[in-house]
């Protein structure tokens, strides 16, 4: 479980995240929704310790995140972020295999568990036949989906995710998202898509304004009139065979009638 209480984040005088409060559930895919610069790529930074919140206190299954050694923050929490990594030399098995470091003791090498492992991770995201192929000549989806298999070779307790389904196309996004969730572990995950939140999260945290806006699971937050007050824009919710579909209009636009059958 990852719990933030009361942190925040300035840049220069203005506050990005003020006072904001979430929590991580053991088993659980928590995502992380809003505008754009409403904070969702800073919270997640504050959540695994990139930056050092001025208030409150994150903390990983009880342990205050900033008493953690390193090593032992990399086995509980395994990071996937927006970058493109492309100046490396590796190939994407080399890159891949860096995922077992934090298992291993100061000089040790790699052994033929830890090839085995990211050899499995890499087939999982699909990117099993990418092994031999160097790092910075992919694509950018093909990086992404090799950032991830880095991070499953982690084999962390936590997972925490910025935008892991830019560049991909549409299988992809759905296959890396349940991926994701059928880990069951605690997985925190940074999303623009609200109908991919819906499909694959099971709690929410709606960010607007530098705060929280509203959090619960996905039924409670994905609410027409919270998410049209905090995007601006109209929204429709439709509730089909258990799962939530949002369609978006312009207020100045009707909603789309649905025909009666």
């Amino acid at each position: 479980m990852i719990q933030a209480t009361q942190v925040s984040w300035r840049s220069g005088t203005n506050p990005v995240i003020d006072g904001v409060s979430v929590t991580a559930r053991p088993g659980r895919v928590l995502g992380l929704i809003g505008p754009n610069g409403s904070g969702k790529t800073t919270l997640l930074r504050l959540l695994y310790g990139a930056l050092r919140s001025g208030t409150g206190r994150v903390a990983v299954d009880g342990d205050d995140l900033t008493t953690l050694p390193s090593r032992e923050a990399a086995r509980r929490l395994a990071v996937v972020v927006q970058e493109t990594g492309g100046e490396t030399a590796l190939t994407v098995a080399e890159l891949v295999l860096l995922g077992r470091g934090p298992h291993l003791n100061t000089f040790q090498r790699t052994g033929p568990a830890d090839h085995r492992i990211a050899a499995e991770c890499l087939t999982r995201v699909g990117a099993a036949h990418l092994g031999s192929r160097p790092f910075a000549g992919l694509s950018g989806g093909e990086r992404q989906r090799v950032l991830i298999a880095r991070a499953l070779a982690q084999q962390a307790t936590h997972l925490l995710l910025d935008e892991p389904t830019n560049h991909l196309d549409i299988r992809y996004q759905h296959e890396i998202l349940r991926l994701v969730r059928d880990l069951g572990t605690c997985a925190v995950v940074v999303l623009h898509d609200l109908n991919l939140a819906a499909r694959y999260c099971d709690d929410l945290v709606l960010l607007g304004q530098g705060g929280v806006a509203a959090a619960g699971t996905v039924a409670e937050v994905l609410d027409p009139a919270i998410l049209e007050t905090v995007y601006g824009i109209g929204i429709q919710r439709l509730d089909l065979d258990g799962a939530i579909h949002l369609l978006y209009h312009p207020h100045d636009q009707p909603a789309v009638q649905r025909s009666a059958a």
